[in-house]
């Protein structure tokens, strides 16, 4: 007789957890649908930070101009990224330096704290703290003491060679 009730027990639990895995995925697959409709009703600039939220990228991105081309880097989510995202919009001179970066400073110094030490290469963007100035590499470079990296380029990787004088960065 006691045969009966364990397996009733055990058949109860058994559709008790298949309903319930069903139903986390019903609502994980509603969630997903939603998300997809409510980009179709974004405009251009909140489907782009959308996706980003969505694979997980970075929401951060700025614009450097310069003689007329423009370059794009996506920043990271490290605490000198953020503040130098919050300078922005900014308009300040680029200078040569050795044979593989330009720099420039920001109006104010940025915290370091939660911010990756670079391993700077063509494209990497950087703050080096010792001087307090941003350093856009076009060429490779690697670690040094105090550099920090602010993020990496998404387009326009070939105009940072030719950046010079005036350069406008804005939040895109």
């Amino acid at each position: 007789m006691e045969v009966i009730p364990k397996y009733y027990r055990i058949k109860r639990m058994l559709i008790f957890s298949g309903v319930l895995l069903l139903a986390i995925l019903i609502t994980g697959c509603v969630e997903q649908n939603n998300l997809d409709q409510n980009i179709n009703n974004q405009t251009e600039d909140e489907q782009v930070e959308l996706n980003n939220l969505k694979a997980g990228g970075s929401k951060m991105k700025i614009s450097i101009e310069s003689n007329g081309e423009t370059i794009v880097f996506d920043l990271n989510d490290g605490q000198a990224a953020k503040e130098l995202y919050e300078q922005l919009p900014l308009t300040v001179d680029v200078k040569n330096y050795s044979n593989n970066e330009k720099i420039f400073y920001p109006p104010n110094k940025l915290n370091t704290s939660n911010t990756p030490l670079a391993n700077a290469k063509t494209g990497t963007l950087a703050y080096y703290a010792p001087w307090g100035d941003v350093v856009i590499f076009y060429g490779n470079f690697g670690t040094a003491g105090g550099l920090y990296e602010l993020g990496n380029v998404v387009s326009g990787g070939e105009h940072i060679k030719n950046m010079s004088g005036t350069i406008k960065i804005k939040k895109l």
